[in-house]
């Protein structure tokens, strides 16, 4: 089977604050979106209010083929498709996955800019996301980061430290062994 016909997740880039609305238009066109959001607690003078709000501002995950990506990008509000060395950028599915179990455990996420680097690895056992592995990034008393590598920023939300246990890499077994 030829991968070029393959569907795969994408990313595109869109005018900011456009992200729903072309969602929304592509899944008239029968294209499998996904535009992640976010609670975040909005004040007013007289009221609280708990609304929604792209998780990545002027993204849009797209799963297509690249074949499609013409049609896609002339539609209002696209710019373009997310690059990574002269090539559409793929996205994993289990970092889209593991996006979908972040909301749906966690009500407020935020977002963070990270660089990825080489650290120790740790394996959540117990908890929404227990069996998955990570990088450790940051420790502090309540709040783990999900990295997700391919588009290099980290997902945020509280979780004990006592549900997370390190992971010896592969590197630390050899070195054990000899």
């Amino acid at each position: 089977m030829n991968t070029d016909f393959k569907k795969q997740w994408f990313v595109l880039y869109t005018r900011p604050g456009c992200e729903k609305k072309i969602a929304e238009l592509l899944e008239k066109k029968n294209v499998v979106t996904y535009c992640p959001q976010s609670r975040k607690q909005k004040l007013w003078s007289d009221r609280k209010k708990i609304v929604l709000h792209p998780l990545f501002r002027s993204y849009v995950f797209v799963f297509t083929t690249p074949d499609e990506h013409k049609l896609i990008k002339q539609i209002d509000g696209v710019v373009n498709f997310i690059h990574w060395l002269s090539k559409p950028a793929v996205i994993r599915q289990e970092e889209i996955d593991t996006i979908k179990t972040f909301l749906k455990e966690y009500e407020f996420v935020k977002l963070e800019k990270t660089a990825i680097n080489l650290n120790d690895r740790v394996r959540i056992v117990n908890g929404p996301l227990m069996m998955w592995e990570g990088a450790v990034v940051e420790i502090r008393t309540s709040t783990v980061k999900i990295i997700l590598p391919s588009l290099g920023y980290a997902l945020v939300a509280e979780i004990s430290k006592d549900n997370a246990d390190s992971v010896m890499s592969l590197q630390e077994i050899k070195m054990n062994a000899g």
